[in-house]
């Protein structure tokens, strides 16, 4: 089964997500703008609409989709608008890009429990839509951090 994330920069949620027990492979790309096949440089613009992303492909056997967005919800800031840390621009916002009616039904029973959890004192911004077309982002983006030793 598939997922897709945007939680900030793709780097560090590929490296989380990789590392997920039922997680069977993990690309970085771009996602939910206008321009086809952008490129990194096109994308930092924050001219072209595109989340920085991980599309995920999981067995659903080993984990559950809840359990994909519960490490989703527990790694970055849902509440800040267009931004993770020291990232700001659109490309960095938290979106849940879900694949069909079941995934956006989880999804959101998922957003609004956390939103009443009141674990946060801000609200929660993360985007619940539709998965568009999903542009993997370069090689060199691709496991970024196992690459670079981290």
């Amino acid at each position: 089964m598939k997922a897709t994330f945007g939680a900030g920069c793709f780097w560090h949620v590929e490296d989380l997500l990789s590392k997920t027990k039922g997680v069977t492979s993990t690309a970085v790309g771009y996602i939910g703008g206008q321009l086809p096949n952008p490129t990194y440089e096109e994308v930092c613009t924050d001219q072209t609409g595109h989340a920085e992303a991980v599309e995920v492909e999981f067995n659903p056997n080993e984990i559950s989709y809840q359990e994909l967005l519960d490490v989703f919800w527990n790694n970055h800031n849902p509440t800040t608008l267009n931004r993770q840390g020291p990232d700001v621009g659109n490309q960095y916002r938290s979106a849940i890009f879900y694949h069909d009616e079941v995934q956006k039904e989880i999804a959101e029973k998922s957003k609004n429990s956390l939103d009443e959890s009141k674990k946060f004192n801000d609200p929660i911004v993360t985007q619940i839509i539709p998965a568009p077309k999903f542009y993997k982002a370069e090689e060199y983006h691709q496991k970024y951090f196992k690459k670079q030793g981290f």
